[in-house]
């Protein structure tokens, strides 16, 4: 089981329920499907960002990676990208990667919780 998050672009919904709509619709454009569309530029340099701080999983060979699935760049498509991170990890990299996604503009939604983050 993973803590996961959604980072997009767009403006920033009003509360928490019109961001679960719009992840919900941009899940089912974007990722909901065998053809997936290649990232938004500001979404694979946020993914950069993220693996500049923390390696992929894929290339992770002293187990200190938080991600729970790899490639990251995998879950990502067009201005969204949906990831997970272990539960031990998940406090310290959920709250960078919310941070991270602030400072560049983007929307971060906690999936769990129904929640926009700060």
């Amino acid at each position: 089981m993973s803590y996961d998050l959604a980072v997009w672009e767009g403006e920033r919904p009003a509360d928490d329920k019109t961001a679960g709509q719009v992840f919900s619709d941009l899940y089912d454009r974007y990722l909901d499907g065998e053809d997936l569309n290649s990232p938004s530029e500001l979404i694979a340099a946020y993914v950069t960002a993220l693996l500049e701080r923390w390696c992929d999983t894929t290339e992770d060979e002293e187990g200190t990676s938080p991600w729970s699935v790899g490639p990251l760049i995998s879950g990502a498509s067009g201005p969204l990208i949906y990831f997970g991170m272990g539960w031990s990890r998940a406090e310290e990299a959920s709250a960078y990667a919310a941070h991270l996604a602030d400072k560049m503009g983007l929307i971060c939604f906690d999936v769990q919780q129904d929640r926009l983050r700060p």
